[in-house]
């Protein structure tokens, strides 16, 4: 949650994402923060890590926008019934679901609390869908490999 808020606060946004709206901020904090338009060494340092924080901060945005989550939630859903839970992680109140298709999602506000009976679950799978799956904010962090 705290890396939702901050990265909202960098492109002003208030309420849901507008990719759009986004978009155009992005542009903007690229153009300002650009580190050719430095010519002192310090500051051209600082803006390099400031767009760094501009691009990562874009990215994760567009992950969590609902447009983004409403064009693949067919596959979301896919993920979420048809596949079986195979790797979790969970630190501060950032969980990370790894299912068996290889896609990894994370779920962002989820306590220490919760995650203990989602481990200890009988179906972690049926409780992660009753209890976390469908109710946190989320976002897929990582792409089932595709080997040929």
């Amino acid at each position: 949650m705290k890396r939702i808020k901050q990265y909202k606060k960098l492109f002003k946004v208030e309420g849901p994402i507008n990719l759009k709206e986004l978009k155009t901020t992005y542009r903007g904090l690229v153009k300002e923060w650009h580190p050719d338009k430095f010519l002192d060494e310090d500051k051209k340092a600082a803006a390099e890590i400031k767009s760094t924080e501009i691009i990562d901060g874009y990215h994760f945005l567009v992950s969590i926008a609902p447009e983004t989550k409403e064009a693949n939630l067919e596959a979301y859903k896919k993920t979420i019934t048809e596949f079986q839970v195979a790797d979790w992680h969970h630190k501060s109140m950032l969980l990370e679901v790894t299912f068996t298709d290889g896609n990894t999602y994370e779920y962002f506000g989820v306590s220490k609390i919760l995650f203990g009976k989602f481990v200890n679950a009988k179906s972690m799978n049926n409780f992660g869908k009753r209890n976390i799956f469908n109710s946190f904010t989320y976002r897929k962090s990582m792409k089932a490999s595709v080997t040929a």
